[in-house]
């Protein structure tokens, strides 16, 4: 992405014009848990105390000079982008802004009028509340990321001459009372990477604990994400770590060890949270978000150490991995990517994944990032802005808890009660439809996407769709279902968190194979054949 850097001793990775009425809850159920979020140990639960972990995905440009989301020039509508993702498995979104965007007056820019009518002449933040609505349709979740305090470039500190500390918390404050009640938004990423400036001992930029209000991130954190929740205690509030805990960069010259520290990414060192914890005043509130990058970005000196990759559960350890082994707070990991061109990247991605473990028990993250446009990482998104990097998505894609509704669009409610057993009615011969769509092909495989709608007049309470393909063609992953082979026949069977499927739903089932590009035949639904 256009916009970081690394440190040269580690790495280092306005009001808002009117109060809006709140747009309808979504209140999100299944992959994204009921009702607003809060915290309990290491994991993140529900209101009901259920278990949910966020995998999600970054879809930046608000933060820019464009002062939207990046891609609504091209020919995919901006709708059209969150139905991918959505049916992708990506259950929350993590977008980045800059206090520009908040400005009366501010204008969207870079957008394809063709393609998105509905967006003509609306500001940032008319943008960023359809957004938000249609994601909530999907079943997804929100966090806001206060990315840089203008559109010129991030900063060391979350504050600048022309944005002080009062404009940042009262823009925070601004959006909190905007979405309150909104339960699709959870949350607040208080500002994005705070690191190091200036070389010790002459320390400038964000420590970690050092005790200075003007530097320390720990304590600006408190300000803010306590201000927050004066006005809205039901958000999560997410803090990213530091680079280097006492905000200065190291004098590898002057040989004096004691000016020298152990530095992280920036944004990526929370390793003195366990010493100088944030205090909030609403409990069970506070993710911990650090940020973690492969060599796309910088070449760290670990990536050289003969036992690599076996080194690198002990680094993620000590920079923010102890405070959820050790039950201390949720990992929310905001940021984490790679342009995949190395082979010491690909093996990065997959153990980092691995570290953050499988299941709804592991930790959450959202990855960077949707966008092809992100200069040393690319995208999810190819440069189409429709087709996906199937390369990094198939190492992604065991990781990922679906949204519910994802990838069935926006008539098909994510909400309401699960119907018993006792409702369902398998459906006749011909009581289901059936459409297919090739959603991306490359040498040797292809991806695509079955979308049964039940056309029976009763609930199926649990669904089971089965298609054929072909001999040759062979299963790599599905999502929305579990997705299983046998022969030549697949089956997609209901998911725990979506079981039942009303008459008039449909429901969506990607999946990615192996051999030459196929349409589904046969495609039964609770055992009759699709029309």
């Amino acid at each position: 992405m256009f916009r970081r850097v690394a440190l040269a001793t580690a790495a280092a990775g306005a009001l808002i014009a009117g109060i809006v009425t709140a747009l309808p809850a979504s209140a999100a159920t299944g992959g994204t848990g009921t009702g607003y979020l809060h915290t309990s140990g290491n994991k993140i639960v529900d209101s009901t105390g259920a278990t949910v972990r966020l995998t999600g995905i970054n879809w930046f440009g608000m933060e820019t000079d464009n002062k939207t989301f990046h891609g609504l020039w091209s020919s995919n509508p901006w709708r059209g982008q969150l139905d991918t993702m959505a049916s992708l498995g990506y259950n929350t979104l993590r977008i980045p802004f800059s206090d520009d965007a908040l400005k009366a007056g501010a204008t969207a820019t870079g957008i394809n009028d063709y393609v998105n009518p509905d967006l003509v002449g609306n500001s940032p933040l008319q943008i960023l509340d359809k957004v938000i609505a249609y994601a909530g349709t999907k079943g997804m979740r929100v966090i806001l990321d206060r990315h840089r305090p203008t559109s010129a470039g991030q900063t060391a500190l979350w504050y600048t001459s022309g944005v002080p500390e009062s404009t940042w918390i009262a823009d925070w404050q601004a959006l909190a009372r905007r979405y309150a009640g909104n339960t699709t938004v959870i949350g607040a990423d208080l500002h994005n990477e705070p690191h190091a400036e200036g070389t010790n001992p002459a320390a400038t930029g964000a420590c970690w604990g050092c005790g200075d209000t003007a530097r320390d991130w720990r304590l600006a954190a408190e300000r803010a994400g306590n201000a927050i929740l004066s006005v809205q205690p039901n958000w999560l509030i997410f803090v990213e770590g530091v680079s280097c805990p006492s905000g200065g960069l190291s004098n590898v010259w002057d040989n004096d060890p004691s000016n020298d520290e152990d530095c992280g990414w920036w944004g990526g060192n929370l390793s003195k949270a366990g010493d100088f914890p944030v205090r909030l005043s609403v409990a069970n509130r506070l993710v911990y978000s650090p940020h973690e990058y492969a060599t796309s970005v910088y070449h760290q000196a670990w990536f050289d150490d003969p036992s690599y990759p076996a080194n690198m559960p002990a680094i993620w350890d000590h920079y923010w991995g102890y405070l959820y082994k050790q039950n201390i707070a949720p990992i929310m990991m905001g940021e984490f990517g790679t342009t995949l061109q190395a082979n010491v990247d690909k093996i990065w991605l997959q153990e980092l994944l691995k570290y953050t473990g499988t299941g709804v028990n592991g930790m959450s993250f959202t990855y960077w990032s949707w966008n092809p446009n992100s200069g040393d990482t690319g995208g999810i998104a190819n440069d189409d802005w429709t087709t996906i990097n199937q390369a990094k998505q198939s190492i992604i894609q065991p990781y990922l808890i679906p949204p519910v509704g994802g990838g069935t669009g926006p008539t098909t409610s994510p909400t309401g009660p699960t119907p018993s057993a006792s409702t369902s009615t398998p459906p006749a011969a011909g009581a289901c439809t059936v459409t297919y769509k090739q959603d991306n092909a490359w040498q040797g495989g292809f991806q695509g996407s079955v979308t049964v709608k039940n056309t029976g007049g009763g609930t199926l309470n649990p669904w089971s769709a089965t298609w054929t393909w072909p001999s040759g063609v062979t299963l790599v992953n599905g999502w929305n279902a579990t997705v299983t082979q046998s022969g030549t026949t697949v089956t997609a069977a209901a998911p725990s968190y979506a079981s039942s499927l009303a008459a008039g739903a449909s429901v969506t089932i990607g999946f990615t194979a192996n051999g030459t590009a196929s349409t589904p035949a046969s495609v039964k639904l609770n055992g009759a054949t699709c029309a």
